[in-house]
């Protein structure tokens, strides 16, 4: 799984699961571009990461259009040409029962978890397709697999990236481009740790009882870390992973088959 000489563009790149995959891709030999909307979150996670002239980071909002394919275009004038990409911006920006949920939420969560996706993806095919190799990589969720009341905007928005990795995936594939899915449970971070008591209350539990739910689903009877999305990632994203697109991989201790 050596990346030697690839070039990697992964969204929300700074915090959390992103930073747990950048570590890893650059762990095995790629140049990377992070963005994030926080420039002080970009500074931290260059000095996280300390990789010199190998790690930049371009503060983005890949839910704005051009935002997004300014950082596709970075990258390529920055190292020269672009072989990976990592959709990891995604979350949800609030909880809420269908029918509870504003249009306001419904369209943000959307967006943050869709458009985000499609404005990064459009831009970079139009590097990887003449090229005639490169590697896409979205962060979905268990919720796209088997969802949990109150997170309806969040669950069809994890839904939906699963097809549109799939249909992508039978769209660039003759061009040596492949499209996955990583699914992670519950993953052990700083959002999950400051958005869980908001969810806990829309599953009408507290922290701890969120934190049991989840547990009690899976087969390792504990969160998932994030390195342990980053390694499926890193697969996916390697030479090792030229046989597999359109898949949906489960990182989520057992919770789904």
């Amino acid at each position: 799984m050596d990346l030697t000489g690839n070039v990697a563009l992964i969204t929300g790149g700074t915090r959390g699961i992103g930073l747990a995959i950048a570590s890893a891709l650059h762990a095995h030999g790629a140049r990377l571009l992070l963005t994030g909307r926080s420039e002080r979150g970009g500074r931290s996670a260059l000095a996280r990461l300390d990789g010199g002239p190998d790690i930049a980071f371009r503060a983005a909002d890949a839910t704005v259009r051009a935002d997004a394919e300014r950082a596709v275009d970075e990258a390529v004038e920055r190292y020269g040409h672009l072989d990976v990409v990592v959709n990891n911006v995604g979350g949800a920006t609030a909880f809420a029962t269908v029918a509870d949920i504003t249009d306001e939420v419904w369209r943000e969560t959307l967006s943050l978890n869709l458009d985000s996706a499609l404005h990064t993806t459009r831009r970079a095919l139009a590097h990887l397709l003449p090229q005639r190799s490169g590697r896409i990589v979205n962060i979905a969720s268990v919720e796209g697999r088997d969802p949990d009341p109150g997170l309806c905007a969040y669950a069809a928005a994890k839904h939906a990236l699963i097809g549109f990795t799939r249909v992508l995936a039978k769209e660039v594939g003759a061009y040596g481009v492949t499209a996955n899915c990583v699914c992670p449970g519950p993953v052990e971070t700083d959002w999950f740790t400051e958005q869980g008591p908001r969810a806990a209350e829309v599953l009408g539990t507290d922290y701890p009882g969120l934190v049991q739910h989840f547990t009690d689903r899976t087969a390792t009877g504990r969160l998932t870390r994030p390195d342990e999305v980053a390694a499926a990632v890193l697969l996916l994203a390697s030479r090792a992973g030229a046989g597999i697109t359109g898949a949906c991989l489960p990182v989520d201790g057992g919770m789904t088959p």
